[in-house]
């Protein structure tokens, strides 16, 4: 019998959504969490956060926040824990600091929860000081990306990497170009 072990996964919701994309495949959060809590593979699933940036509540961003909070309300229907932030407009474009809060409750959860393993599904080296900090604590960093979309200093400071390509290529294919509002990110459902 294989020790159970207790996983807390972390998802900042952009950075996986655009990895997904550019293998051309709709996210499946279902499968995804399956995949990263097998308990086949010893891995019982504490919670699954799902971090979601918002974009701010103006004209030019209403179609791409209606399809976050689509995502928000699909999330939590199936189980989900789902975090949600406002964005600020910047320019034409806005920001979310969504990285700042994920980061936050990733240490917070940690210290009350006491996962045996912290997976970050991201690729943003921003959550390199946020993976030694968990690693200090006793805590086991597994980083979930793709090798084009992961940082450096995020994959050398997680204790091992988890290459979703091969969860991804279980995803369906996406059927359409979709419209591309700001930096890269798009719509979550179509």
């Amino acid at each position: 019998m294989k020790i159970q072990r207790r996983v807390l996964i972390l998802a900042d919701a952009d950075n996986t959504q655009i990895a997904a994309q550019s293998f051309n495949r709709k996210l499946d959060w279902l499968k995804l969490r399956d995949y990263l809590a097998d308990p086949k593979e010893g891995r019982e699933l504490v919670e699954m956060v799902i971090y979601v940036g918002l974009p701010p509540l103006k004209a030019q961003f209403s179609e791409p926040r209606k399809n976050k909070e689509k995502l928000i309300f699909w999330a939590k229907s199936n189980g989900f824990l789902v975090v949600m932030h406002p964005g600020k407009p910047k320019g034409e474009d806005y920001e979310t600091d969504i990285d700042i809060v994920m980061a936050m409750d990733a240490l917070e959860l940690s210290l009350e929860i006491r996962p045996d393993i912290v997976v970050l599904v991201t690729g943003d080296s921003d959550f390199a000081y946020l993976s030694e900090k968990l690693r200090r604590r006793g805590i086991r960093v597994e980083v979930a990306s793709v090798q084009k979309s992961l940082g450096t200093e995020l994959k050398n400071s997680a204790n091992s990497f988890i290459d979703l390509i091969g969860v991804f290529d279980e995803f369906q294919p996406q059927n359409r170009r979709r419209k591309f509002y700001r930096l890269g990110h798009s719509n979550v459902f179509d």
